[in-house]
């Protein structure tokens, strides 16, 4: 059993000071000075950098970016843009902290829009910066799989009383999954950037802002019972006996109960995290035997938690500053299982998968706060896990920051590096077994390149673009091999899977496997599964009337060390990566692949 008790990346370690005062009243907009980026910074080269650029597998030769010159965000006395003089949305110009967003800027959708739903909060000019709260005792949050009555009986009351605020009251259950709403699918605009939309998924913002939402959520339902103690229930689905939805979610006569959930997935129904909707048909394969997908699921967190994320751009996901237009490329866990696990709960009979299914919606189902405290709780996992496992410490991911209501009704301004520490926030979780710990694919028993005929039938690309209308398997050439035990600690060897481009308003899913023998269909439980891109619907279209496209750029990164070994692979000059389409693929552009390493 691993403890996550052990103290986090600490703000002294970054030199941040936690000296935060609360004011008695931050006039909105706010000044010049807040958002400015400091003058002694200087513009940073990213070794790996996810573009929307096509590039050539066989042609590795990086272009160097040039250093451009930070750009201030000018908010002038006189409105929230004033003077502003950008000009060039090109992301590659802007480095600065996501600033908050603008919440006069809220968007509101048509009325002929798919989904014409307000996702906007009350709104207020007043807003304070966040304090660290005081308390005797750290709020505790159970794996809900083993609370007992009392409870249950006392999250149903808070839920109750939040669910009958007044739909205007920015506490109110409505309210709170608003929220997730604006913050993810278009709703917002970045702060001085009046054209640039701010989402929080799909790049290093995804963790914290989650937990920052949580925090809040949580502080919210104490607050109605007057127990400061309270803490939300972690949904356990990465250990066998929480791989079902808990049964305090499944009362229909419950606060806590959703209909809008997939009828086939209701307990004892283990969990898939790994869900490939396409499956779903009754067959001779599937379901498999609980048996199988516990072990699956297990191997899946083993992959996500440890081979994939080994360094935190893989783990946390691509850089997302201000100015730059959102979906930069996801972090390991956020792809998996955190997609498939909303996915897998969203009820396949609604048209956009709500409520789970979809981001806009997500918000409505109280199993999400659930699902994400156990993310927030994994977060809090890797960082015991020992290596180069550490957190982000560019001051553009500390600095950014986000707004939420607290329980008192005050619009609270945070920042990233304000929430590193779940113990500052007054909370930490139940301690459980992890049994994904021990849970590594066995390596191949014979050296695996993969020559002549193939079992899965595929087309062979040596250019890119590429459509994936069908398997499609490249040749991708290693800069380096037979790399020593320091280098391949110092540096993860990393496979970049660049240029991903799709319709946000279609779901989307692709294995990714690398190796692949003759004589065999590779599955999650294989040494050569190197992992799954899965999209989760953006269905709300916020600035559409109609189900208009609107295209996704992204990338993906899969650690390559650990799995090359496993392969007897690691003397190799290539790799065989092969993409698996499991739906939507004939609407995915991939621009480009290759290896790089992050240190």
């Amino acid at each position: 059993m691993i403890s996550i008790s052990s103290s986090p990346l600490s703000l002294m370690s970054l030199n941040i000071s936690s000296n935060f005062n609360t004011s008695s009243s931050l006039q909105y907009p706010f000044s010049q000075k807040q958002h400015q980026p400091s003058k002694n910074r200087k513009p940073k080269h990213h070794k790996i950098a996810c573009t929307s650029n096509d590039t050539n597998q066989n042609s590795p030769k990086e272009q160097e970016q040039k250093p451009s010159p930070r750009r201030n965000v000018l908010i002038g006395l006189g409105g929230l843009y004033g003077a502003t003089t950008l000009t060039n949305n090109n992301s590659l110009a802007f480095g600065a902290p996501v600033p908050i967003p603008d919440l006069t800027k809220c968007v509101i959708p048509p009325s002929g829009a798919p989904v014409p739903i307000n996702c906007c909060p009350p709104f207020s000019k007043d807003i304070i910066d966040f304090k660290y709260p005081s308390f005797e005792k750290l709020r505790v949050r159970p794996a809900a799989q083993l609370v007992d009555d009392d409870y249950f009986a006392k999250y149903n009351k808070a839920l109750e009383l939040m669910r009958a605020l007044p739909d205007d009251d920015p506490r109110s259950f409505s309210q709170q999954a608003k929220i997730h709403c604006a913050y993810c699918v278009g709703g917002y605009k970045q702060l001085g950037y009046p054209e640039i939309e701010l989402s929080v998924h799909n790049s290093w913002l995804f963790l914290a802002f989650h937990r920052w939402y949580i925090y809040f959520y949580e502080r919210i339902l104490g607050s109605l019972i007057n127990d400061p103690t309270f803490a939300i229930p972690f949904w356990n689905f990465d250990a066998p006996d929480g791989m079902q939805i808990p049964s305090i979610f499944t009362n229909p006569n419950s606060s806590l109960y959703d209909l809008k959930r997939d009828s086939r997935h209701q307990p004892p129904r283990i969990i898939d995290l790994n869900y490939n909707k396409d499956t779903e048909d009754p067959g001779p394969n599937y379901p498999p035997s609980a048996e199988q997908q516990i072990k699956d699921n297990l191997t899946l967190m083993h992959k996500q938690m440890i081979t994939n994320s080994k360094t935190c751009i893989l783990f946390h996901g691509s850089p997302y500053r201000a100015g730059q237009a959102p979906g930069k490329g996801h972090g390991a866990l956020e792809m998996s299982p955190h997609n498939n696990v909303h996915i897998w709960s969203g009820d396949a009979k609604q048209p956009y998968r709500e409520d789970m299914g979809n981001f806009y919606s997500s918000g409505r189902d109280p199993l999400f706060y659930a699902l994400h405290a156990n993310v927030d709780r994994l977060w809090s996992i890797w960082k015991t896990l020992g290596g180069k496992r550490k957190d982000p410490t560019d001051d553009d991911w500390l600095e950014s920051e986000f707004l939420f209501y607290d329980e008192n009704k005050n619009l609270v301004k945070v920042k990233v590096k304000d929430g590193l520490d779940g113990k500052k926030l007054g909370y930490d979780y139940q301690k459980v077994d992890i049994p994904w710990i021990n849970s590594k694919p066995k390596p191949a028993s014979r050296r695996v390149q993969s020559k002549g005929k193939l079992l899965t039938p595929r087309k062979f690309v040596d250019k890119f673009p590429i459509v994936l209308d069908s398997v499609v398997s490249t040749i991708v050439k290693r800069p380096k091999k037979s790399r020593s035990s320091k280098e391949k600690e110092d540096e993860e060897e990393i496979l970049v899977i660049d240029g991903i481009e799709f319709d946000s308003n279609i779901e989307v899913k692709f294995d990714v496997i690398v190796n692949d023998e003759d004589d065999k269909v590779i599955g999650v439980g294989n040494t050569e599964f190197a992992g799954t891109f899965v999209n989760l619907l953006h269905g709300h279209n916020h600035e559409n009337s109609t189900n208009k496209k609107k295209n996704i750029v992204t990338c993906m990164r899969l650690g390559l060390t650990d799995l090359l070994e496993d392969l007897k692979a690691d003397d190799d000059d290539s790799i065989l990566v092969t993409f698996i389409p499991r739906y939507g693929g004939d609407s995915v552009k991939i621009s480009g692949i290759k290896i790089e390493f992050a240190n």
